[in-house]
């Protein structure tokens, strides 16, 4: 079982002016049903049940609040007609993770359907099956998606012995060759020491395109240009997915996985900022934050940074 939680307002808290300054004075707790046009939408995915299943250290399901605590304290450079609304939070009940990634479908394809531009905060990384899943149910069959995801990992682990963090873009995979669409799919950061030779195999019979971290870098920025832009002009839409274990975790301490040897925020702005100025970015998530694990804030502040400059990018 899964529900929606309304925002906790409590999260959003920093300077005060009256001028709207700050973001935690711009933000709006909507529903979603009564969202128009022109908003960007945050909404939670409050699920740690698939890291649970792959093994990870739990704690990802507090990682929304986290987030937003330290989002609401940043400036506000958004125009006065631009709209900014706290849908609140997609809640795993009973560990009923299937339940959680159907109503965060559900609630994607709405945010989508109200023309919003939405940002999905988790959460594991199983956030990315619901949320694609909601991005497809509202474009239709006629146009085709692009997955970019910014990993240590492809998780395209095969789900045989059930779905969990690790799975969701073999079951996007097996999905898209059931229904007979393609496939789209680009992950950067891509560590040898964090995915098997299985996994390797598995990512080149489905056809999908990596950066292995020790390219994914600012000196190779040229070529990680050409590979972007490739990948963006086979596709109509764009998904960005960040993983917060695939930054070292020099600048990401609190994550289900942490690694040293994770990619810098720089090369992920300098991506981020051909993406968006592609138009072709529809929608957003970062998974895996886990305030359990943070360092004062670091991690939760690196997300909600992203999210800034998105926000004011888009």
């Amino acid at each position: 079982m899964a529900t929606i939680k309304k925002p906790n307002t409590d999260s959003w808290i920093g300077r005060k002016s009256d001028q709207q300054l700050y973001l935690h004075e711009k933000v709006k707790f909507d529903a979603i049903d009564t969202i128009t046009e022109n908003t960007i939408a945050l909404l939670g995915y409050a699920c740690d049940e698939g890291v649970k299943r792959n093994q990870g250290r739990i704690g990802a399901m507090a990682g929304p609040d986290a987030i937003r605590t330290q989002l609401g304290k940043m400036p506000n450079h958004m125009d006065v007609e631009t709209k900014f609304v706290d849908c609140g939070d997609v809640e795993c009940e009973n560990g009923d993770m299937e339940a959680a990634q159907s109503l965060l479908t559900q609630e994607v394809s709405q945010l989508l359907a109200y023309k919003t531009f939405p940002i999905i905060i988790g959460g594991g990384h199983d956030i990315a099956y619901g949320h694609y899943n909601g991005i497809s149910k509202y474009i239709g069959t006629n146009e085709t998606i692009g997955i970019i995801n910014f990993d240590a990992h492809f998780d395209l682990r095969t789900n045989e012995d059930g779905n969990n963090s690790g799975t969701p873009f073999y079951q996007i995979a097996q999905d898209c060759q059931e229904n007979g669409s393609s496939f789209n799919y680009l992950c950067l950061g891509i560590r040898k020491d964090a995915n098997d030779k299985i996994l390797f195999k598995t990512a080149n019979d489905f056809g999908v395109g990596y950066i292995e971290n020790n390219e994914f870098s600012i000196e190779n920025a040229k070529s990680i240009v050409r590979t972007l832009l490739d990948f963006i002009q086979k596709v109509d839409h764009i998904y960005v997915t960040v993983d917060l274990d695939g930054f070292s975790s020099a600048y990401a301490p609190g994550v289900s996985a942490p690694s040293s040897m994770g990619f810098t925020p720089k090369i992920v702005l300098e991506t981020l900022e051909i993406i968006i100025k592609s138009k072709q970015m529809i929608s957003m998530d970062i998974a895996e934050m886990n305030p359990k694990y943070d360092v004062d804030g670091h991690t939760a502040n690196l997300a909600a940074s992203l999210i800034h400059h998105v926000m004011h990018s888009i």
